[in-house]
């Protein structure tokens, strides 16, 4: 095993892998930024796509980079039921067409002002499917969605869920350890009644629509379903199809 370890270690990996590994940037962000010459590898400047490095060599940016990433903008939205996460299906809406300069919540003057440079490259990071509501994350910092959707993100998401049916014996336990999807145990979750007919779950993944498969599985159809946080961000009180800016200091 140590033997296999040490081999590992002494593997080039691609640089931009390297990078999306260390949460500098997104694996696309980090071909652009080497395309251009803003990436170095101990101290010395890497420009050729493909270019790998050795795991324990250290990367950094260029000004440059550091600046463009500085001007990306993450927004945080309260969705309501009947509008997509991502692209437009079905005849339905994408959320990001809520995203305009009259839709933005003004609580006190934001620092950020609204620009349409801002859609460019606007992806939702943690979807939250059609019939469902509340906190979602758009963003053009690949560093934020890669902490909020990769598979070894430890961001907590907390919805309020409510239910119609009868939870079959054993079932809250079931929900919050025990149950499995897609061939996969899930990871264990929080999960807790709020009053007769809501739950509260808290997780930390999000397959695709995992609460509402998982409380099939106990007995319980969802009715409702709304996302109130994700990680140290909090929905609040954001009207429902508005939106803000997440601005520098708030962090997930």
């Amino acid at each position: 095993m140590a033997k296999s370890f040490s081999k590992q270690a002494d593997e080039k990996v691609r640089i931009s892998k390297l990078m999306a590994q260390r949460g500098l940037c997104s694996r696309r962000e980090a071909d652009a930024y080497i395309e251009r010459g803003w990436v170095r590898v101990d101290g010395q400047v890497v420009s050729e796509l493909g270019s790998k490095a050795y795991p324990h060599q250290t990367i950094t940016l260029a000004r440059q980079a550091q600046q463009r990433q500085t001007a990306r903008v993450t927004i945080l939205l309260n969705k309501p039921v009947g509008y997509v996460s991502g692209q437009a299906e079905s005849g339905y809406r994408p959320a990001v067409t809520l995203i305009t300069q009259h839709n933005q919540y003004q609580r006190g003057k934001s620092p950020i002002r609204f620009e349409r440079d801002h859609l460019r490259g606007l992806a939702p990071a943690g979807r939250l499917d059609i019939d469902s509501q509340g906190l979602l994350v758009l963003t053009q910092d690949g560093r934020i969605a890669r902490q909020l959707i990769d598979e070894h993100s430890d961001i907590e998401k907390e919805y309020l869920v409510r239910v119609e049916g009868r939870l079959s014996a054993g079932g809250l336990k079931m929900l919050n350890h025990g149950l499995s999807l897609d061939d996969q145990p899930l990871k264990p979750a929080q999960v807790s009644w709020l009053n007769d007919d809501q739950l509260r779950f808290v997780l930390r993944e999000g397959k695709k629509r995992q609460i509402r498969r998982m409380c099939e599985m106990v007995g319980l159809k969802v009715v409702g379903l709304k996302r109130v946080r994700m990680g140290r961000i909090v929905l609040g009180d954001l009207p429902q199809g508005q939106w803000r800016y997440l601005p520098e200091g708030e962090r997930f």
